[in-house]
Protein backbone atom coordinates (compact mmCIF):
# COMPACT_ATOMS: atom_id res chain seq x y z
CA UNK A 1 0.00 0.00 0.00
CA UNK A 2 1.16 3.67 -1.15
CA UNK A 3 1.90 5.36 1.98
CA UNK A 4 0.29 8.78 2.47
CA UNK A 5 3.35 10.83 2.25
CA UNK A 6 4.48 9.12 -1.08
CA UNK A 7 0.66 9.67 -2.34
CA UNK A 8 0.93 13.60 -1.86
CA UNK A 9 4.32 13.93 -3.03
CA UNK A 10 3.09 12.11 -6.28
CA UNK A 11 -0.06 14.64 -6.46
CA UNK A 12 2.40 17.56 -6.63
CA UNK A 13 3.50 16.49 -9.86
CA UNK A 14 -0.31 16.02 -11.03
CA UNK A 15 -1.36 19.74 -10.09
CA UNK A 16 -2.76 21.27 -13.33
CA UNK A 17 -2.14 24.62 -12.48
CA UNK A 18 0.14 27.85 -13.32
CA UNK A 19 1.62 28.75 -10.29
CA UNK A 20 -0.89 31.30 -9.19
CA UNK A 21 -4.30 31.21 -7.17
CA UNK A 22 -6.87 28.98 -8.56
CA UNK A 23 -9.55 30.41 -10.37
CA UNK A 24 -12.33 27.73 -9.32
CA UNK A 25 -12.85 24.70 -7.11
CA UNK A 26 -10.24 22.05 -7.07
CA UNK A 27 -10.69 19.01 -8.43
CA UNK A 28 -10.08 15.70 -7.78
CA UNK A 29 -10.38 12.34 -9.74
CA UNK A 30 -11.29 9.18 -8.37
CA UNK A 31 -11.87 5.84 -10.49
CA UNK A 32 -10.69 3.16 -12.48
CA UNK A 33 -7.54 2.42 -15.47
CA UNK A 34 -10.00 4.41 -17.94
CA UNK A 35 -9.46 8.14 -16.14
CA UNK A 36 -5.96 7.16 -14.74
CA UNK A 37 -2.68 8.81 -16.34
CA UNK A 38 -1.30 6.85 -18.74
CA UNK A 39 -4.09 4.88 -19.60
CA UNK A 40 -7.07 7.20 -19.12
CA UNK A 41 -8.29 10.21 -20.07
CA UNK A 42 -7.66 12.57 -16.63
CA UNK A 43 -4.81 13.55 -17.21
CA UNK A 44 -6.06 14.94 -20.13
CA UNK A 45 -8.89 16.63 -18.45
CA UNK A 46 -6.43 18.49 -16.05
CA UNK A 47 -4.72 19.47 -18.94
CA UNK A 48 -7.79 21.43 -20.51
CA UNK A 49 -7.90 23.62 -17.31
CA UNK A 50 -6.08 26.52 -16.21
CA UNK A 51 -5.42 28.23 -12.77
CA UNK A 52 -7.56 25.21 -10.88
CA UNK A 53 -5.60 22.24 -8.84
CA UNK A 54 -6.11 18.92 -11.00
CA UNK A 55 -5.24 15.77 -9.34
CA UNK A 56 -5.35 12.63 -11.00
CA UNK A 57 -5.68 10.21 -8.09
CA UNK A 58 -7.40 7.47 -10.33
CA UNK A 59 -5.52 4.04 -10.61
CA UNK A 60 -5.47 1.34 -12.90
CA UNK A 61 -7.29 -2.27 -12.28
CA UNK A 62 -9.56 -0.31 -8.89
CA UNK A 63 -13.12 -0.90 -8.51
CA UNK A 64 -15.00 0.45 -5.97
CA UNK A 65 -14.55 -1.97 -3.57
CA UNK A 66 -10.15 -2.33 -4.12
CA UNK A 67 -9.97 1.48 -4.16
CA UNK A 68 -11.17 1.42 -0.64
CA UNK A 69 -9.43 -1.54 0.56
CA UNK A 70 -5.83 -1.01 -0.28
CA UNK A 71 -6.14 2.70 1.50
CA UNK A 72 -6.43 4.89 -1.72
CA UNK A 73 -9.67 6.28 -0.82
CA UNK A 74 -8.03 7.48 2.65
CA UNK A 75 -5.71 9.73 0.68
CA UNK A 76 -8.75 11.79 -0.39
CA UNK A 77 -10.01 11.89 2.92
CA UNK A 78 -6.64 13.40 3.62
CA UNK A 79 -6.68 15.87 1.58
CA UNK A 80 -10.23 17.14 1.80
CA UNK A 81 -9.72 17.68 5.30
CA UNK A 82 -6.32 19.71 5.48
CA UNK A 83 -7.04 23.05 6.34
CA UNK A 84 -5.74 26.15 5.54
CA UNK A 85 -5.64 29.49 6.40
CA UNK A 86 -8.41 30.58 8.93
CA UNK A 87 -9.07 26.68 9.63
CA UNK A 88 -11.08 26.45 6.36
CA UNK A 89 -11.12 23.84 4.00
CA UNK A 90 -10.45 24.03 0.02
CA UNK A 91 -13.40 24.01 -1.97
CA UNK A 92 -12.86 20.68 -3.79
CA UNK A 93 -15.34 18.76 -6.20
CA UNK A 94 -14.25 15.19 -6.47
CA UNK A 95 -15.42 13.37 -9.60
CA UNK A 96 -15.46 9.88 -9.20
CA UNK A 97 -16.11 6.53 -11.78
CA UNK A 98 -16.11 2.92 -11.14
CA UNK A 99 -17.67 0.10 -12.82
CA UNK A 100 -14.63 -1.50 -15.27
CA UNK A 101 -13.64 -3.50 -12.42
CA UNK A 102 -16.35 -4.12 -10.44
CA UNK A 103 -18.20 -6.63 -13.36
CA UNK A 104 -17.64 -10.32 -12.69
CA UNK A 105 -14.29 -12.40 -13.61
CA UNK A 106 -12.36 -9.69 -11.46
CA UNK A 107 -11.10 -11.63 -7.79
CA UNK A 108 -10.78 -9.25 -5.17
CA UNK A 109 -12.03 -6.93 -7.16
CA UNK A 110 -15.52 -7.80 -8.72
CA UNK A 111 -18.65 -6.52 -6.37
CA UNK A 112 -22.33 -7.50 -7.00
CA UNK A 113 -24.27 -4.92 -9.15
CA UNK A 114 -27.52 -5.66 -7.00
CA UNK A 115 -26.06 -5.18 -3.53
CA UNK A 116 -22.38 -3.51 -3.64
CA UNK A 117 -21.50 -1.97 -6.10
CA UNK A 118 -24.09 1.15 -5.41
CA UNK A 119 -23.60 1.04 -1.34
CA UNK A 120 -20.01 1.57 -2.52
CA UNK A 121 -20.77 4.47 -4.86
CA UNK A 122 -23.11 5.51 -1.93
CA UNK A 123 -20.35 5.41 0.83
CA UNK A 124 -17.95 7.75 -1.31
CA UNK A 125 -20.55 10.69 -1.56
CA UNK A 126 -22.05 10.59 1.95
CA UNK A 127 -17.63 10.38 3.14
CA UNK A 128 -17.29 12.78 0.57
CA UNK A 129 -19.85 15.15 1.06
CA UNK A 130 -19.62 14.78 5.19
CA UNK A 131 -16.48 17.18 5.08
CA UNK A 132 -17.50 19.49 2.72
CA UNK A 133 -16.51 18.14 -0.60
CA UNK A 134 -19.33 18.51 -3.71
CA UNK A 135 -19.51 14.96 -5.49
CA UNK A 136 -19.95 14.62 -9.52
CA UNK A 137 -20.04 10.97 -10.64
CA UNK A 138 -19.27 9.92 -13.76
CA UNK A 139 -20.42 7.00 -15.30
CA UNK A 140 -18.29 4.58 -17.03
CA UNK A 141 -16.62 5.02 -19.92
CA UNK A 142 -17.60 2.78 -22.39
CA UNK A 143 -15.53 0.25 -23.87
CA UNK A 144 -15.50 -0.20 -27.80
CA UNK A 145 -16.08 -3.48 -29.13
CA UNK A 146 -18.90 -4.03 -31.87
CA UNK A 147 -20.81 -7.15 -32.12
CA UNK A 148 -22.81 -7.34 -36.05
CA UNK A 149 -22.22 -3.58 -36.17
CA UNK A 150 -23.65 -2.77 -32.70
CA UNK A 151 -21.14 -1.46 -30.02
CA UNK A 152 -21.37 -3.54 -27.11
CA UNK A 153 -22.18 -1.31 -24.12
CA UNK A 154 -22.25 -4.02 -21.30
CA UNK A 155 -21.68 -0.96 -19.09
CA UNK A 156 -24.60 0.36 -19.12
CA UNK A 157 -26.32 -1.96 -16.26
CA UNK A 158 -23.45 -0.10 -14.11
CA UNK A 159 -23.98 3.47 -15.34
CA UNK A 160 -28.00 3.03 -14.47
CA UNK A 161 -26.64 2.16 -11.04
CA UNK A 162 -24.55 5.51 -10.69
CA UNK A 163 -27.27 7.27 -12.07
CA UNK A 164 -29.47 6.10 -9.23
CA UNK A 165 -27.13 6.50 -6.51
CA UNK A 166 -27.33 10.34 -7.78
CA UNK A 167 -30.78 10.76 -7.20
CA UNK A 168 -30.88 8.81 -4.18
CA UNK A 169 -28.01 11.38 -2.45
CA UNK A 170 -28.55 14.37 -3.98
CA UNK A 171 -25.56 14.87 -6.22
CA UNK A 172 -24.96 15.58 -10.05
CA UNK A 173 -23.96 12.96 -12.35
CA UNK A 174 -22.12 13.35 -15.43
CA UNK A 175 -23.75 10.32 -17.83
CA UNK A 176 -20.18 9.65 -19.75
CA UNK A 177 -21.50 6.67 -20.49
CA UNK A 178 -24.15 7.64 -22.16
CA UNK A 179 -22.05 10.72 -24.64
CA UNK A 180 -19.09 8.12 -25.43
CA UNK A 181 -21.01 5.10 -26.33
CA UNK A 182 -22.99 7.69 -28.75
CA UNK A 183 -19.93 8.71 -30.38
CA UNK A 184 -18.21 5.53 -30.60
CA UNK A 185 -21.32 4.02 -32.22
CA UNK A 186 -21.17 6.63 -34.62
CA UNK A 187 -17.73 5.88 -35.75
CA UNK A 188 -17.64 2.17 -36.44
CA UNK A 189 -15.22 -0.25 -35.17
CA UNK A 190 -12.14 1.09 -37.56
CA UNK A 191 -12.25 4.85 -36.23
CA UNK A 192 -13.16 3.83 -32.57
CA UNK A 193 -9.86 1.55 -32.59
CA UNK A 194 -7.93 4.48 -33.37
CA UNK A 195 -8.91 5.62 -29.42
CA UNK A 196 -6.50 2.70 -28.04
CA UNK A 197 -2.98 3.01 -27.09
CA UNK A 198 -0.64 1.96 -29.84
CA UNK A 199 0.38 -2.29 -29.96
CA UNK A 200 1.30 -4.16 -28.01
CA UNK A 201 -0.76 -2.34 -25.65
CA UNK A 202 -3.86 -2.47 -27.88
CA UNK A 203 -7.46 -2.70 -26.53
CA UNK A 204 -10.94 -1.96 -26.98
CA UNK A 205 -10.68 -0.31 -23.64
CA UNK A 206 -8.02 2.11 -22.36
CA UNK A 207 -7.04 4.83 -24.50
CA UNK A 208 -4.20 6.65 -26.50
CA UNK A 209 -3.61 10.21 -26.89
CA UNK A 210 -6.84 10.63 -29.26
CA UNK A 211 -9.22 8.79 -26.88
CA UNK A 212 -8.06 10.61 -24.04
CA UNK A 213 -8.82 14.00 -26.08
CA UNK A 214 -11.79 12.89 -27.15
CA UNK A 215 -13.36 11.77 -23.47
CA UNK A 216 -11.73 14.40 -21.59
CA UNK A 217 -12.97 17.01 -24.26
CA UNK A 218 -16.93 15.61 -23.33
CA UNK A 219 -15.98 14.96 -19.46
CA UNK A 220 -14.89 18.76 -19.82
CA UNK A 221 -17.79 19.83 -22.08
CA UNK A 222 -20.39 17.90 -18.58
CA UNK A 223 -18.25 19.47 -16.04
CA UNK A 224 -19.13 22.82 -17.41
CA UNK A 225 -22.60 22.16 -17.57
CA UNK A 226 -22.73 21.50 -14.21
CA UNK A 227 -20.54 23.76 -12.72
CA UNK A 228 -20.14 27.12 -15.41
CA UNK A 229 -18.04 28.84 -12.85
CA UNK A 230 -15.42 26.58 -14.80
CA UNK A 231 -15.64 28.19 -17.81
CA UNK A 232 -13.44 30.92 -16.95
CA UNK A 233 -10.70 28.19 -15.62
CA UNK A 234 -10.30 25.81 -19.14
CA UNK A 235 -7.47 26.35 -21.64
CA UNK A 236 -8.66 27.34 -25.18
CA UNK A 237 -7.04 24.23 -26.38
CA UNK A 238 -6.16 20.41 -24.39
Amino acid sequence: MRSLAASLALLAGLVSAQGQPPAGPRLILVGDSTMAPRSGYGNALCARFQQVACLNLARGGRSSKSYRAEGLWDTVLALLNERGAGDTRQKTVVLIQFGHNDQPGKPGRSTDLATEFGPNMAGYVKEAKAVGAEVILVTPLTRRTFKAGELDNDLRPWAEAVIQVGSEQGVSVLDLNAVSSAAVQAMGQPAADTLAEAPPRFDRTHLGPKGASLFSEQVMEGLIRLKPELVGAKTLAP
